[in-house]
């Protein structure tokens, strides 16, 4: 019998966090003179706050300092926060919970595996966090996906080879490092974005009850 492990992205596969990130990416885009819209928003997943800000500032032509850049940071993140700490469990995103019950009713272990650095405070307001065997969030890391180091930690603390590892990614770059990581890659949302992905689902609901059969062999 195989032992899998599975790794869950947080940001639109367990909860949808991306519209607060998107509220408080456009008022800081309004303060700053120019429109971001939810396609420019789109660029963002998965993606480092430091390298959202670049993205968002190319965007819209500007040129800050350092020290302006860092401020902003800090701002954004605090706004966000006021958003995250808010949400409760009626933000879990369809077949999320019924998909972990079936991996529990498995015996197979997931952990969570995330470039936001409020990722405990989110599973902890939606009250998932206790379900998770481990965290790898964006304080553990030092890289951002596509580099796959999130993945390949993750792997560490189920203490499998990456190759019996599954990976739930709504991102291209995570869809990317899941692939480079060497593991098995399911994109949750926009077949045609996630082409790369191994398997494809529009949503969680979709998954079929005995997907992880064929691994378990």
């Amino acid at each position: 019998m195989n032992k899998i492990g599975v790794i869950f992205d947080l940001d639109g596969v367990i909860v949808d966090t991306a519209k607060y990130h998107y509220l408080a990416w456009n008022n800081l885009a309004n303060a700053l003179g120019f429109e971001f819209t939810e396609a420019h928003n789109e660029l963002l997943k998965g993606v480092s706050r430091v390298r959202s800000l670049e993205i968002l500032l190319e965007i819209g032509n500007v040129q800050l300092s350092e020290e302006k850049k860092q401020k902003i940071l800090v701002s954004k993140n605090e706004e966000y926060l006021s958003y995250i700490k808010k949400m409760n469990a009626n933000e879990i995103l369809p077949g999320a919970e019924k998909l972990l019950n079936t991996l529990d009713g498995l015996g197979v272990k997931y952990v969570l595996g995330s470039a936001s650095k409020n990722a405990e405070l989110i599973l902890n307001q939606v009250d998932l966090y206790h379900r998770f065997y481990g965290v790898v969030d964006g304080n553990a890391v030092s890289k951002a996906k596509p580099d796959p180091e999130v993945f390949l930690i993750g792997a560490k603390k189920l203490n499998l080879p990456p190759k019996n590892c599954i990976v739930f990614e709504d991102a291209i770059a995570g869809v990317e490092a899941a692939n480079i990581a060497n593991m098995t890659s399911v994109g949750i949302g926009d077949r045609e974005t996630l082409k790369q992905a191994h398997f494809n689902f529009n949503s969680l609901t979709e998954i079929p009850e005995d997907f992880f059969r064929k691994f378990i062999v």
